[in-house]
């Protein structure tokens, strides 16, 4: 099957031109792409050390907390159930979310035309997210840093439903401008060092009236909190794991003055939905304050559009 996507050189972004099966060939610079396992690498040698303990540590984390299975049935059933029993609780959280990213953005844009979507999954882990909107017939792009067979890219083997599985950073997708209907951050805005440098890569691949998703990232009202909730899990993770789990300078949580900010900065607009009714959230955030407790993070649906 061919990929429905134009790829681009994510050193110069000039278009590449298929040399064989599986590779790519950058006539700009002369770099050449490859298709290994069934996923396109799009991170240059040179960009490798960077993401190394990165990688390294989140793997070893998802290894620790017990993630992946043998069985193409625990991916399939992926967020709905969790065939392993062993983090239910995470992913009833991501099937919250997912429901009003379905809901809200995907059925609406499957009534205005009758051709498939085209979809960056942005942390894309091990796919899930991808393989259900291919099953309702659009092209996917599952992006991520990580390749390993159990809980990163190289579990596309699973699934019976096709995507294309690709290896590259956020910062430099390896995709030719204005060619997404939609650009989903799958719960790792937060993981970049920079939202707008991010966000402007975000919007160059999309189209002219493409969306930008983000989905489950930590939104709070007072950036306090947000700091205090890093300091809280750099913490947890160095009893745990003996690391911080910080490699990378992530900006880690958004605050609603830094999305008013960025709309202002990038000339967007944001639209917001809340898996949950809001007013439970305000009723937690008043618990907590009664409590002298941090403010507890939001998840809202975020689609933002150039204005």
């Amino acid at each position: 099957m061919p990929d429905a996507f134009i790829f681009a050189c994510p050193v110069c972004r000039a278009t590449l031109a298929p040399v064989a099966t599986g590779q790519l060939h950058c006539p700009a610079d002369g770099r050449v792409y490859l298709q290994v396992d069934g996923i396109w690498r799009f991170l240059p040698p040179e960009r490798e050390p960077v993401f190394a303990q990165f990688i390294g540590e989140y793997e070893t984390v998802r290894r620790a907390e017990g993630r992946g299975s043998a069985d193409p049935a625990y991916y399939r059933a992926l967020p709905f159930r969790d065939l392993s029993g062993r983090r239910p609780a995470d992913w009833q959280v991501r099937a919250r979310s997912f429901a009003p990213l379905v809901r809200q953005v995907v059925m609406s844009l499957e009534g205005e035309g009758g051709s498939p979507l085209r979809i960056l999954d942005l942390g894309a882990g091990n796919g899930w997210l991808s393989y259900h909107l291919a099953r309702r017939g659009h092209h996917l792009a599952a992006v991520d840093l990580a390749v390993n067979p159990v809980d990163g890219l190289g579990a596309h083997v699973h699934y019976d439903a096709p995507f294309t599985p690709v290896q590259a950073e956020f910062d430099s997708l390896p995709f030719t401008k204005g060619q997404a209907d939609l650009v989903i951050f799958n719960a790792s805005f937060h993981y970049t060092p920079d939202y707008a440098t991010t966000l402007r890569e975000a919007f160059r691949v999309a189209t002219l009236d493409g969306k930008v998703i983000v989905v489950d990232s930590a939104v709070y009202y007072d950036d306090a909190s947000g700091r205090q909730m890093v300091q809280e899990r750099e913490a947890d993770f160095r009893r745990r794991y003996g690391f911080p789990s910080n490699a990378i300078a992530a900006e880690n949580y958004l605050t609603y003055e830094r999305l008013t900010s960025l709309a202002q900065t990038l000339n967007i607009h944001w639209q917001l939905h809340w898996p949950i009714p809001r007013w439970r959230w305000t009723l937690r955030r008043w618990r907590a304050r009664l409590r002298r407790h941090r403010e507890p993070a939001q998840f809202p649906l975020i689609i933002g559009q150039r204005l």
